[in-house]
């Protein structure tokens, strides 16, 4: 899988809990789950879990708290999918 093809999957995943569409519409791997997309603690964990089932993975807790910014959830996923 590609880096722009996770992306593609990561974004459809993310899209239902986004409240700033504007930022959304802007994405890059600098933006910030909450900061930026203003999404909330709690719909970040419908996220993770929502990632771990798209893409076949586990996120660990370790993980989820680094699970911040578009980049840093791209190299979760993609060290997880390494890992498999």
């Amino acid at each position: 899988m590609t880096k722009s093809e996770t992306l593609e999957k990561l974004k459809s995943i993310v899209k239902p809990f986004v409240k700033n569409e504007e930022a959304f519409q802007n994405i890059t791997e600098e933006t910030d789950f909450i900061n930026d997309l203003q999404i909330n603690s709690a719909n970040l964990v419908d996220i993770v879990l929502d990632t771990e089932e798209a893409f076949d993975i586990e996120i660990d807790n370790a993980s989820m708290e680094k699970m911040l910014t578009i980049k840093a959830a791209l190299e979760i996923i993609n060290t997880k999918l390494t890992e498999k």
